[in-house]
């Protein structure tokens, strides 16, 4: 797809018997850059919510021809569907009836003839209260991800951030692979923050621990019934917006199914329903699993993997990115500061190094855990920088033996030559993944001329010509 401009307009529905005054409002609101459909009677109504949900209904109290009036569609209306604003409208209102209306859950109730900047201040409250309920949804969806920004400056993160910078204007659907904890969530949450729906919703759909059904009734609602209310699904709910299937690896076969046609053909059915729903969605999907290989065992489907990874995203693991773990670990300090009315604390360069020398199995999630340890369970002095020691303490290491005496263990049944060439080899393979393979800043750091360090990687088979070769 291209990169098209996507205005986001609020989806209005007018209901009113009389077609001038219909014609009138919508022509207002469309001036006013609202999108709008229309409906005569209770039946035209229903038909057309059942196609999508609006923002905003406005509701006439008395419509001719109709199966039911506008205060008995307002209880159906809001019985089916609680969340959903309505503005009444009449032109013989009594006080009682406005009352009524209200406790019915009505948002407001205008009296007809009204003047033009009245409807248009009214519905511009409605229209404000929807954006925020909308934004703290939003919110909520991101909350999950404690860093807003892709945070780092290796040759990696400079890669991803130029990729999603040239995919996040176009309507392509991405596919974002990497391991639990690396960052997916915050790729993904940048990617409709660039893009032209970032007025949009952005719905975050968890595919994972959900059994089969309940993903269906997630992905794509539920019609209402005499006992339950309608639920709008994650998919419609992101009506010119960005939809993330997180962990779509995980998704049920029979839901996949359904997905693929919906990619295909941008309209459904809510479970239980017949009214064919219609959404403009951009997906995005994020997985940690190797999908290839969940195709070959028959939990994962071709046409959908193809379908998703238009474009293809790789997060890698952080312990991939060392050099980025100093500026990571800094701003994860000052936000957790900041959220718990802290003053932040700083990083001695040896404790930097420790940050460094940890593998980090559980990625940046780890790395914000251990961070909130050195901030929170610290009885030290605030203003005192942190040490090698009290990191080693937070990622719980403190108490056992440490890290050099194992690998001395090991060493002690080999030959010096031997020994001295595996500490060697440890420790620049070490400093080269902490400076981002970058020579320069590793052969200063160590103390050695870059011409001699070069010829000892060499030696070490840890260097082949400009190429780092990160090895362990």
């Amino acid at each position: 797809m291209s990169g098209k401009i996507i205005k986001m307009a609020q989806d209005i529905l007018i209901v009113d018997d009389e077609s001038d005054i219909r014609s009138l409002i919508a022509g207002i609101l469309e001036d006013e850059g609202y999108e709008t459909r229309e409906a005569a009677t209770s039946q035209e109504a229903f038909l057309s919510i059942g196609k999508r949900q609006p923002n905003l209904i406005i509701l006439d109290v008395w419509l001719q021809d109709s199966e039911l009036d506008g205060l008995q569609m307002l209880e159906r209306i809001r019985k089916e569907n609680p969340a959903q604003q309505v503005l009444m409208i009449s032109g013989h209102a009594t006080f009682d009836m406005a009352v009524n209306a209200t406790k019915m859950g009505a948002y407001d109730f205008l009296t007809k003839p009204f003047k033009t900047d009245v409807l248009i201040h009214t519905i511009g409250r409605a229209v404000e209260d929807i954006r925020l309920r909308e934004e703290n949804e939003s919110l909520r969806a991101r909350s999950g991800n404690r860093q807003a920004e892709l945070t780092g400056s290796s040759a990696i993160m400079t890669q991803l951030r130029s990729a999603i910078e040239k995919v996040a204007g176009t309507d392509s659907r991405v596919l974002i692979s990497g391991p639990p904890g690396s960052g997916k969530g915050v790729v993904a949450s940048v990617l409709h923050a660039q893009s032209e729906r970032k007025s949009g919703p952005f719905v975050v759909m968890s595919c994972a621990g959900l059994d089969p059904k309940e993903v269906d009734h997630s992905l794509f609602g539920r019609e209402a019934d005499r006992e339950k209310v309608r639920r709008v699904g994650a998919y419609e709910k992101a009506h010119r917006g960005t939809l993330v299937l997180d962990e779509v690896g995980d998704m049920p076969l029979e839901t996949q199914a359904k997905l693929v046609r919906v990619l295909h053909k941008p309209e459904f059915t809510r479970i239980e329903g017949d009214a064919i729903v219609d959404a403009d969605v951009r997906v995005i999907a994020t997985s940690n699993r190797d999908l290839n290989h969940a195709i070959e065992t028959g939990e994962f489907r071709e046409d959908l993997f193809y379908r998703l990874n238009v474009v293809p995203l790789q997060v890698v693991p952080l312990s991939e990115r060392l050099g980025d773990v100093p500026e990571l670990a800094s701003e994860i300090m000052q936000r957790c500061a900041a959220s718990t009315n802290r003053s932040p604390r700083k990083f001695s360069a040896e404790a930097f190094a420790a940050l460094q020398a940890h593998n980090w199995p559980g990625n940046v999630w780890e790395l914000v855990n251990v961070v909130e340890r050195l901030l929170l369970l610290n009885d030290m002095n605030v203003t005192a920088a942190i040490l090698a020691t009290d990191v080693m303490k937070a990622i719980g290491k403190g108490d056992n033996e440490n890290a050099e005496n194992t690998v001395g263990f090991e060493l002690m049944n080999v030959s010096l030559r031997q020994a001295r060439e595996a500490f060697e080899r440890q420790y620049l393979n070490f400093q080269l993944a902490r400076f981002d393979g970058n020579i320069s800043k590793t052969a200063k750091f160590v103390g050695m001329d870059r011409a001699a360090l070069h010829r000892k990687l060499k030696s070490l088979g840890l260097h082949s010509g400009d190429k780092t070769i990160r090895v362990g």
